[in-house]
C-alpha cells in the first residue's frame, strides 16, 4: 500500500474502547497495518476475552493462507490489552467501539478527552447511530471528533463510513480518510452527521420490513431469506443478517434513528424487542432467528 504523508496519521498508536466484536476487529485491523494498539476493556477477564477473540480471527485468517505464523505474532505483539483507561493516555487516534449506548459514549468522551495527552489526538466513534456532533460537544475538542465506522467482521469487509460532525476540522477528515484508504486499505464513504448514516439508513428499515413480515405470519425466517439470497442475489438474507449483527444492536439503531426522525418505518417491531427482553440476540447468544451450534456463540 502507499505510504501516507508526513501529516497523515501513519505509525500512529491507536486506542480501541470495547473488545467485543468491533473493538477486536477494529484492533486486529490497525495491529495488521503495523500500528501499536492500545485496548481498553471494562475488567481484566473481559481484556482476556478480547485477546482470545483476535487471536481466534488472526488464526482463521492464517488457516486461510491470508497471513503467515509470522504475521499472526508480529500483529499480537503490537496489542496491548487492559483496562486502565489511563494507559490511552498517549495515543494519537482513539476509536470508541463500546456498545451502542448514548450515555455510556458521551461518558466515555468526556473521559478520554481529559486523559489523552496531545490536543491534536482524534477522538473516533465506530457508533451506528449516535450523533458525532453530540460526542464532540460532550469534549473540550470538537474539532478533533469523528465518526469513523467500520462493519463486521472489520478484518474481512472493505468499508469505513466517516462522518464529520458539525465541528469537526476538515483537516480530521482528510487525516482519518486518508489512514483507512492508504493505510488500511479500506474504502471510505463519507455521511452527514445523521442516525444511521448511509448504509444503516437503507438497510435497518429493511431487516425491520423482514421482521414485520414475520411478526405478521407472512412468511418464515428461512423462506424470507431464501427469497433474498435467490431472488435478489443477496449473499446473506434479512433475518440472518440481523442474528449476525444482534439483535439488540439492530433494536438500538433503529430505536435512534426513530428518536431522530419519528418515521414509522424505523420504529422497531414489538417483535424485536420481546426478543432482547428474552435474551434471544441471534449468533452471539445461541439463538436469534435461528439457532446456533456452541462453537458460533460469542464468549460473554
Amino acid at each position: 500500500m502507499p505510504v501516507a504523508s508526513e501529516e497523515s496519521l501513519a505509525a500512529t498508536t491507536v486506542g480501541v474502547v470495547g473488545c467485543g466484536l468491533m473493538g477486536s476487529g477494529i484492533a486486529e485491523v490497525f495491529a495488521r497495518a503495523g500500528h501499536a494498539v492500545i485496548v481498553h476493556e471494562v475488567d481484566a477477564a473481559a481484556a482476556a476475552r478480547g485477546r482470545r477473540r483476535v487471536e481466534r480471527s488472526l488464526a482463521k485468517a492464517a488457516a486461510s493462507g491470508k497471513l503467515t505464523d509470522g504475521d499472526v505474532e508480529a500483529a499480537l505483539d503490537r496489542i496491548t490489552f487492559g483496562s486502565d483507561l489511563d494507559a490511552l493516555g498517549p495515543v494519537e487516534l482513539c476509536i470508541e467501539a463500546a456498545s451502542e449506548d448514548a450515555t455510556l459514549k458521551l461518558e466515555l468522551f468526556q473521559r478520554l478527552d481529559a486523559i489523552i495527552k496531545d490536543e491534536d489526538a482524534i477522538l473516533a466513534s465506530n457508533t451506528s447511530s449516535v450523533p458525532i456532533t453530540r460526542l464532540g460537544t460532550a469534549t473540550r475538542r470538537p474539532a478533533q471528533v469523528i465518526g469513523v465506522h467500520f462493519f463486521n467482521p472489520a478484518p474481512v469487509l472493505p468499508l469505513v463510513e466517516v462522518v464529520p460532525g458539525l465541528l469537526t476540522s476538515p483537516d480530521v477528515v482528510r487525516r482519518v480518510r486518508e489512514l483507512a484508504e492508504r493505510d488500511l486499505g479500506k474504502t471510505v464513504i463519507l455521511s452527514k452527521d445523521r442516525a444511521g448514516f448511509v448504509v444503516n439508513a437503507l438497510l435497518v428499515p429493511y431487516l425491520l420490513s423482514a421482521v414485520r413480515m414475520v411478526e405478521a405470519g407472512f412468511a418464515t425466517p428461512s423462506d424470507i431469506d431464501a427469497g433474498m439470497r435467490g431472488g435478489c442475489a443477496h449473499p446473506m438474507g434479512p433475518l440472518r443478517l440481523a442474528d449476525l449483527i444482534g439483535i439488540d444492536t439492530v433494536v438500538a439503531i433503529a430505536t435512534s434513528m426513530f428518536a431522530e426522525f419519528k418515521e414509522p418505518l424505523y420504529a422497531p417491531p414489538p417483535m424485536l424487542s420481546r426478543m432482547v427482553d428474552a435474551g434471544l440476540l441471534g449468533r452471539k447468544s445461541g439463538r436469534g432467528f435461528y439457532d446456533y451450534p456452541l462453537s458460533d456463540i460469542e464468549e460473554n
